[in-house]
C-alpha cells in the first residue's frame, strides 16, 4: 500500500496474489472524519462498485495515501469501514494528518463587484469535448470565491469544444482558440488571457478536487514552519492521482509511478538550495504540468513557456519542467503542496502508453539541453551522471514502482531512447521555429 512521503517501490499499492497486471480497480476517496461516504474522482458521491476498488484516503481533508480493498455492489458503509481499518492500520493517520496540515494561511477573500478574479484556472483541450465537459463541471464543483477558467482550443479539427461553451458554459467559462498546435502555445495563449494574479494550468483529462484551487492559492500565501522558501513562492505544483484504473495501460502506467509525488509538502528554494549538486536540474521532482500553479507576474517576466519544448513539437516536451527551473534561476521559491488535488485520466491503450513512454525521456533530455542552454556552469557534472542517469530508468523495468509490478522493459527502452534523442530534439524545435518566425 501506499505511505506517506515520496513515491517509492516500497510504498506503493500493491495487488493481492490473485490480481494481476491487468485486474482493473475502481477509484474513490473517503475521508476519516466522514463515515460512510465514499465519493468519486472530483467530488461527486459515489456508491460501492464490485470489485476491486483503489481508494485515496483523506483525513479532514488532507490527503494521507491510498489503499485497496474488494467491494460488494451498493455496499458503501461495508466498503468504507474495510478501507477505513486498512487505512489505520497501513498509515500513520495522526502523524501524516499533522504533517500534511497547512499552517495558518490568510483567509480567502470574496472579490468586490467589478475586480478581476484573484485565480485564472486555464484549461487546454484538442479533439476532446466529452472530456472537457466532465473536466468544466468539476472546476464548476469549487468553493474558491473568486476565479475564472480560461478554455484553450489547441489546433481543434471542428469546433465541438466551442459549441460546448457557448451553449454549456456561456457565463462561466471564456473560450479561446489557439491555431498553432502545442501545448506551450496553448499555456501561453492562456497566460496572455488571464485575469487573475495567479495562473493554474490543468488539462481536459483531469478532474480537479473541489478544494484545489483554494489549495493552491494559500501555498502562495502560507510558507507554515518551512525555513527553505524565500520571499516570494512564484510556484506551486500539487498531487496528481489516477482517475481510473480500467485498462492494462492504466495499470501499468500507474505501476510506473505515474504523476504522483507523494503525499508530504516539499518546497525548493534558491537561498536554501538541497544538498543534491545537480539541483535545479531534477525538475521532475518538482511536480508535473498537469496540476501547476504560478504567479502571473512571475511567469509573465519568463516570458512564458518554451515553444521549443512544447508537447507536439520535435522536442516532445520539456516546457513545465523548463518553467519550473526558470522560476528557481529567477530567485522564485517552488513549493509541493498535496492538498491542492487533481484526478488524471490515464490513457488507455498500450500503443498510446508506448508513445508516451518515449514522450517523457524526449521531453527530460529537451528539458536538460534547454536548462544548460541557460545555465551552462554544471555541464561537466551533468555529463559524468548520464550513465546513473540511465541505470536508474533501467533498474525500474526489474524492480516495478507501483500497483501493477513490472515496468516493461520495452517501455524503458523507449525512455531511455528518448532520454537521448530529447537534446536533439530540442535543437530541432529550436530551428524550426527560427524558420517560421523569418517566414513571418
Amino acid at each position: 500500500m501506499t505511505g506517506i512521503g515520496p513515491r517509492t517501490a516500497a510504498a506503493c499499492p500493491r495487488l493481492a496474489v490473485r490480481e494481476t497486471l491487468y485486474t482493473p480497480a475502481h477509484v474513490v476517496e473517503l475521508d476519516l472524519e466522514a463515515p460512510g461516504e465514499l465519493r468519486s474522482p472530483g467530488g461527486a458521491p459515489a456508491d460501492a462498485p464490485d470489485g476491486r476498488v483503489l481508494a485515496l484516503v483523506r483525513l479532514r481533508g488532507h490527503p494521507l495515501g491510498m489503499v485497496s480493498a474488494h467491494g460488494a455492489l451498493g455496499d458503501t458503509a461495508g466498503l468504507y469501514r474495510t478501507l477505513a481499518d486498512a487505512a489505520h492500520r497501513r498509515l500513520d493517520t495522526s502523524a501524516a494528518a499533522e504533517a500534511a496540515r497547512p499552517g495558518p494561511g490568510r483567509t480567502v477573500r470574496v472579490p468586490e463587484p467589478g475586480e478581476p478574479p484573484a485565480v485564472s484556472v486555464i484549461v487546454t483541450t484538442h479533439d476532446r469535448p466529452g472530456m472537457l465537459r466532465e473536466c468544466l463541471n468539476a472546476l464548476l464543483r469549487s468553493g474558491h470565491p473568486s476565479f475564472e477558467i480560461i478554455v484553450v482550443d489547441n489546433a481543434p479539427s471542428d469546433d465541438a469544444a466551442e459549441k460546448l461553451i457557448r451553449e454549456c458554459y456561456t457565463s462561466r467559462v471564456r473560450y479561446v482558440r489557439e491555431h498553432m498546435v502545442g501545448l506551450a502555445r496553448a499555456h501561453n495563449r492562456g497566460l496572455s488571457a488571464a485575469r487573475g494574479w495567479i495562473c493554474a494550468f490543468t488539462d481536459d483529462d483531469t478532474l480537479v478536487d473541489p478544494g484545489w484551487i483554494t489549495a493552491l492559492e494559500r501555498a502562495f500565501e502560507d510558507r507554515g514552519t518551512d525555513r527553505t522558501v524565500g520571499e516570494r513562492v512564484g510556484c506551486v505544483t500539487g498531487l496528481i492521482v489516477p482517475a481510473e484504473l480500467e485498462t492494462a495501460a492504466q495499470c501499468t502506467l500507474e505501476g510506473h509511478g505515474g504523476f504522483g509525488k507523494g503525499f508530504t509538502r516539499r518546497s525548493w528554494s534558491p537561498a536554501h538550495p538541497p544538498t543534491d549538486p545537480l539541483f535545479p536540474f531534477t525538475a521532475g521532482q518538482f511536480g508535473s504540468g498537469a496540476n501547476t500553479a504560478f504567479r502571473t507576474d512571475v511567469l509573465r517576466e519568463l516570458g512564458g513557456f518554451a515553444p521549443a519544448t512544447r508537447t507536439g513539437a520535435p522536442a516532445h516536451g520539456g516546457d513545465d519542467l523548463l518553467a519550473f527551473f526558470q522560476v528557481l534561476a529567477a530567485g522564485s521559491a517552488i513549493v509541493y503542496q498535496p492538498d491542492a488535488i487533481v484526478w488524471h485520466r490515464h490513457r488507455r491503450a498500450t500503443d498510446a502508453v508506448t508513445a508516451q513512454a518515449f514522450g517523457h525521456g524526449a521531453g527530460f533530455g529537451a528539458f536538460l539541453a534547454a536548462a544548460v542552454r541557460h545555465w551552462p556552469t554544471p555541464l561537466p557534472s551533468l555529463v559524468r551522471r548520464i550513465p546513473g542517469g540511465i541505470r536508474h530508468v533501467a533498474t525500474k523495468s526489474r524492480t516495478g514502482t507501483g500497483a501493477t509490478g513490472v515496468w516493461p522493459v520495452r517501455l524503458t527502452l523507449r525512455e531511455v531512447r528518448g532520454l537521448l534523442y530529447g537534446p536533439a530534439g530540442y535543437l530541432r524545435s529550436r530551428y524550426a521555429s527560427r524558420r517560421r518566425a523569418a517566414r513571418t
